[in-house]
């Protein structure tokens, strides 16, 4: 999905994907993970399965360029991959969306943007981006560059055929059929509107998909990334899709965007596309990678050689038109590429290739690493408490196992939900009352921290109310409000009201008036001195009504969690012990370890157990081998 809109490293998205789609997880977090585990495994039977069957390893434009990626942008790019990545098993340059649109400006979209289509309603290179696409050539001569590197080269697609040939009714090729007879004009995409939605069951409608990817592989095309096709899922458009690729004759790799792809669809999505979107997009903050844990878990069933959940790409380096930095930190990067391989997510990255520092560059092509996203098998999470991960995977042919320990706890310094005197379960749109009544003991505390946090890949900025929070106490009962708070934040460039919404409205939730409330964005802490003898805490927390997604939009928009502090709810350790059993790792007595980030023998593993120290947001990864 590319629905976002550049913001400052300080300021937000405006119309934010990742918060949005990632929020809309909490839809795919209905399906129970029992039941996920208990689908059925599919197994690597169909011919397009073998284009693929390690995870696809690559570069995608969107992350640095967005809408504005040009030719010599690209042939850059794949010089950079060729000359520092390609023998790391970097290979596929991928050009994202609005390559037809000559005036796309950055990472917005424009209603009725003109596009540059052919004689039959098919989306071409706009030449002004795109020079050698001239004299009808499209991408070919651009492909041919990138195949004369050895790598391959791929384009972003949106489901559907363009409005514009719909308005014009362009001829379906070979067919007696025009775009306006095969389009579902109330079939589109929210965050885009380019395009209407294809009906499946009308005559012509196969034809179309098949005449653009016969126009693609005509150009040499090798990997394909359709959007607007997994989120909703849009089955009959796949199948479509499925057989146009089929019918070229040319091993084009199929990946689906955006998610969440619904985990109910496993079985039909595995046997479709090469790779799938589990996620909306995915930017560099920790939440979201957070929330990658969850999601990669549940996809356990569906993953194999050929079929592969796509954790998204990697907005490593420097991202958002040479503007900034990935925010994330050393050790954030080190978990973010050790659960992206011992999952087996494809490699795609997003960073600008010609400005790679050497920290990035020796980040992303540590060949140890990179074999276990490569080469292994039976990947799965082994365990997880006390913000603790563990997973593990079989070493092809070999009786070694990969193992990854991931310390997720708060760094020093942030909130930690471990010490929460109450915490609420994720509260979205589509909760009942858009929010959650809160009643707690305070047992004579001191103290109150009101917290709002992010859930499940939120990036902050979400509008919510403490609607009506009162302190009792032995002589009654007191309106919070009339307290003055000793410390609040809010989320971006907001501040804490009592008068009005985080948006600068009434302060209103689920459409009903707050007689009086405290607003905030998350990510927000408020802190208060209780008066003596307080007993309880009462409010209803919710997501207030300053600001709501479009109405036809199938994510939930806000995804927050309350929690209520009666001690500081900062974290103060950032390191932690992580023991793991070698008995539950399959080793029955002893085994020698190999730390693959260093590339260091550990040998012996004393006492049957490991116990390494992993930093918060860190991560180790280790080969765990029969002792020599």
């Amino acid at each position: 999905m590319r629905s976002f809109q550049f913001r400052p490293r300080t300021g937000l998205h405006k119309f934010d994907r990742a918060l949005c789609l990632g929020a809309a997880v909490a839809l795919a977090l209905t399906i129970p993970f029992s039941r996920a585990l208990s689908a059925p495994p599919v197994e690597s039977t169909q011919v397009f399965q073998t284009w693929a069957a390690t995870p696809p390893m690559g570069w995608n434009s969107w992350d640095c360029f967005a809408t504005t990626v040009t030719e010599a942008q690209t042939r850059a790019t794949a010089d950079v991959m060729a000359k520092k990545l390609a023998r790391f098993g970097y290979n596929i340059i991928t050009v994202d969306i609005q390559w037809y649109e000559p005036n796309a400006t950055g990472f917005d979209y424009r209603k009725d943007a003109k596009l540059a289509i052919d004689p039959f309603g098919r989306l071409v290179p706009a030449t002004n981006k795109f020079p050698s696409a001239s004299d009808s050539r499209g991408f070919k001569p651009l492909a041919d560059y990138v195949h004369n590197l050895g790598l391959k080269f791929g384009l972003h697609l949106m489901r559907g055929i363009p409005r514009q040939a719909v308005a014009n009714k362009t001829p379906i090729k070979g067919t007696t059929y025009t775009a306006a007879d095969i389009a579902d004009t109330k079939n589109t995409c929210p965050w885009n509107a380019d395009m209407y939605g294809v009906n499946m069951a009308k005559p012509g409608a196969q034809e179309y998909y098949d005449s653009v990817f016969e126009l693609f592989a005509s150009w040499g095309l090798d990997f394909v990334k359709v959007d607007d096709l997994s989120a909703p899922y849009h089955r009959p458009e796949i199948e479509a899709i499925r057989r146009a690729i089929d019918r070229t004759g040319r091993k084009i790799i199929l990946s689906t965007s955006p998610g969440p792809t619904p985990v109910a669809d496993g079985v039909h999505i595995s046997t479709h596309a090469n790779m799938w979107r589990i996620s909306g997009d995915f930017w560099d903050e920790w939440p979201q990678l957070f929330a990658q844990f969850d999601r990669l878990r549940d996809w356990t069933p569906f993953r194999g050689p050929g079929h592969f959940p796509d954790a998204d790409m990697l907005p490593l380096g420097t991202l958002q038109m040479g503007e900034n930095r990935t925010r994330f930190t050393p050790d954030e990067q080190v978990t973010l590429l050790s659960l992206w391989s011992i999952a087996r997510s494809p490699l795609i990255l997003g960073a600008d290739l010609t400005k790679l520092d050497d920290a990035t560059l020796a980040l992303i092509t540590n060949d140890e690493v990179i074999a276990v996203d490569q080469a292994s098998s039976n990947n799965r999470e082994l365990f997880r408490h006390d913000g603790f991960y563990a997973w593990i995977a079989d070493v092809p042919g070999s009786p070694d196992k990969y193992l990854a320990l991931f310390n997720t706890r708060p760094v020093k310094g942030d909130v930690e939900p471990r010490f929460a005197h109450y915490q609420s379960p994720v509260i979205t749109r589509r909760s009942p009352g858009k929010g959650v009544k809160i009643d707690v003991g305070l047992n004579g505390s001191r103290k109150l921290y009101l917290v709002v946090d992010d859930a499940h890949g939120g990036n902050g900025g979400d509008d919510v109310v403490w609607s009506e929070p009162t302190i009792t106490t032995g002589k009654g009962v007191i309106k919070l409000t009339e307290l003055k708070w000793i410390s609040a934040s809010s989320g971006p460039k907001t501040a804490v009201s009592t008068t009005q919404s985080a948006s600068g409205k009434a302060l209103t939730v689920n459409g009903k008036p707050v007689a009086f409330g405290i607003a905030v964005r998350a990510k927000s802490v408020i802190e208060f001195d209780l008066p003596e003898g307080a007993t309880r805490f009462k409010a209803f927390a919710g997501i207030g009504d300053g600001s709501t997604p479009p109405p036809d939009a199938p994510w939930p928009g806000a995804t927050v969690r309350f929690l209520v502090f009666t001690q500081s709810p900062y974290a103060t350790d950032a390191d932690a012990e992580i023991p793991v059993r070698l008995a539950a790792c399959g080793f029955t007595e002893k085994a020698d370890a190999r730390d693959l980030w260093q590339k260091q023998d550990l040998g012996p593993v004393k006492d049957g157990e490991l116990k390494p120290v992993v930093k918060a947001h860190g991560a180790v990864l280790y080969r765990l081998s029969p002792p020599k």
